[in-house]
C-alpha cells in the first residue's frame, strides 16, 4: 500500500507537526510507504484550462505536476493536511489539487482513501471547518474516493499542536481508520 501526505503548510509548524505524529501512526501498518510532498517546495503552475492534457495525457507546463499527479494516481491512501487560510486551505495546496483536472478521468478510476487534517487558529466549531470539509467532501464525491477521515484542530501559535498530547494521541491514532 502506498501514502501520499500532501502537505499545504509554507512554514514548519502545527502542519507539520500533525503529519510527524501521523507519520508515526502510519509507522504500525505493515507494507506502507509513504511519501509526502510539501506543496511549498514545488513549483506548479497555475491550471489555464488549455485541455492539452486531455489530449496528451499530462499538464503542458514544464513544472512539477506531471510527477506530482504521478504520485497522486499510484497512492491508494491520499492525505491532505492544511492550514486553514482565509477561511480556506493554502494557495500552495489548491494548486495541485487544481491539476487533478489534469488526470481526472484517470482519477476516477482509481479508488482511494481520503484523510484530511486541518489546523485554524479558530475553535474548531468555526465554520471555516465546514467550509474545507465540505469542498474535500465535494472532492472526493467526484473523482469516487472515500474519505476515511476529516479532522480538524484549533492551534494558535507555532508550537501549540506539537505540545497537545490528546491531539498527538489522536493523530497517531488515524491509521486505524484506514481500510
Amino acid at each position: 500500500m502506498k501514502a501520499l501526505l500532501l502537505n499545504g503548510s509554507p512554514r514548519e509548524g502545527n502542519t507539520y507537526a500533525a503529519l510527524a505524529a501521523l507519520k508515526k501512526g502510519f509507522a504500525n501498518i505493515e507494507n506502507l510507504t509513504i511519501k509526502e510532498i510539501a506543496a511549498n517546495d514545488v513549483f506548479v503552475s497555475p491550471c489555464l484550462a488549455c485541455e492539452v492534457c486531455h489530449d496528451s495525457g499530462e499538464c503542458v507546463f514544464d513544472d512539477d505536476t506531471n510527477d506530482i499527479m504521478d504520485a497522486v494516481v499510484g497512492a491508494d491512501v491520499i492525505v491532505f493536511a492544511t492550514p486553514v487560510y482565509w477561511w480556506g486551505i493554502t494557495a500552495q495546496l489548491k494548486l495541485i489539487i487544481d491539476k487533478f483536472y489534469s488526470r481526472s478521468s484517470q482519477l476516477m478510476e482509481c479508488k482511494k482513501q481520503v484523510g484530511i487534517i486541518v489546523v485554524g487558529q479558530m475553535p474548531v466549531e468555526d465554520t471555516q471547518y465546514e467550509i474545507i470539509r465540505k469542498q474535500f467532501e465535494c472532492i472526493s464525491d467526484y473523482l469516487g474516493w472515500d474519505i476515511a477521515f476529516c479532522n480538524t484542530y484549533s492551534a494558535y501559535d507555532a508550537r501549540d499542536l506539537e505540545n497537545n498530547a490528546d491531539a498527538i494521541n489522536e493523530i497517531e491514532g488515524l491509521w486505524n481508520l484506514i481500510k
